[in-house]
């Protein structure tokens, strides 16, 4: 079976994917042959629809969306605000976005049935990862060349909860709460169909037990809108560490690799999301290290891309 990792920064790590996915391309067998790039998401600063972290990114929408197109990966726009009114509707950014990255292949409503009489290369479908029924909606009616994909910010940690979202045909995957990752019984009683939509977040650093998730969230969507609010502070003990993925590693939520194909491929499941879109070039480095490159080449790879001098990795 075939894993689908979907990577974080579409924007704000412009830079290391235009190194790192020619690279993937031109010595694959530098990278393990059982995982491919299922999409890479994220949204640019001042993004109101803007949700899950505070966007950053300065690379023009039509530089990456031609990245993307030119490696046959799926863009993700990140639209995962929680606190949209319909007054938020009708953003300029957030609409010229859309059109840019709308299903290319001239509006096809059927893209998978037209990339199976044609060259997929030109038949991928982009996303958008979305939290607000509202904003659903009218994405729904408005662009509907997008597939959607149930954000993470609902917190999902109710296992009937995520069994109603997962059959919901408005999406295409679901994000569940990280703490749902390990619910191997419940997960193995999934029917087949639900188990292609589950999309597992890999590498939180959130407290397993943090009862603030949505708080957290709500304040990310609130600065996207540009309310006046304080900065949330987190009461994690570890919080002025900072994300460190050797923490992670630690958490009771955590996936690695070998969970990822001992554990998760053989009971059916394909997709998992690495977090990491407020972090550095470096650290997600080290993620697509990790997650994708062969320990014998990683070394290599970690060469190439640090000695690329188009690239300012800190």
């Amino acid at each position: 079976m075939k894993i689908f990792y979907h990577l974080p920064g579409l924007f704000e790590f412009y830079d290391l994917y235009k190194a790192f996915l020619a690279l993937f391309r031109e010595h694959r067998e530098y990278f393990y042959d059982w995982c491919e790039i299922g999409s890479i998401y994220g949204a640019p600063k001042d993004c109101i629809w803007g949700g899950g972290r505070v966007g950053f990114g300065e690379e023009p929408p039509e530089k990456v969306a031609a990245l993307l197109k030119e490696f046959g990966i799926s863009a993700r726009l990140t639209f995962s605000n929680s606190l949209l009114r319909e007054e938020h509707l009708s953003d300029k950014l957030c609409n010229s976005l859309c059109r840019q990255f709308e299903c290319v292949a001239e509006k096809i409503r059927d893209v998978q049935n037209y990339a199976a009489q044609n060259d997929t290369s030109v038949a991928v479908q982009n996303g958008i990862i979305v939290h607000s029924d509202l904003l659903l909606d009218y994405l729904k009616a408005k662009y509907p060349g997008f597939y959607f994909v149930s954000s993470t910010t609902k917190v999902l940690t109710d296992f009937e909860q995520l069994k109603a979202e997962l059959d919901r045909e408005d999406f295409r995957f679901v994000v569940p709460d990280f703490r749902l990752n390990k619910e191997f019984a419940k997960l193995d009683a999934l029917t087949p169909a639900q188990k292609q939509k589950v999309e597992f977040l890999c590498n939180e650093s959130c407290s397993f037990t943090c009862r603030a998730r949505k708080k957290c969230y709500e304040n990310v969507s609130r600065k996207s809108l540009g309310e006046p609010c304080e900065d949330y502070v987190c009461a994690s003990p570890t919080a002025k560490r900072g994300y460190r993925f050797s923490d992670s590693m630690k958490n009771p939520g955590f996936i690695g690799i070998d969970d990822i194909q001992n554990v998760y491929a053989p009971a059916g499941f394909s997709h998992f999301k690495i977090e990491g879109r407020s972090l550095g070039s470096a650290v997600i480095l080290e993620f697509l290290l990790y997650y994708m490159t062969k320990p014998e080449y990683q070394l290599k790879v970690r060469e190439e891309i640090y000695l690329d001098s188009s690239l300012d990795l800190f």
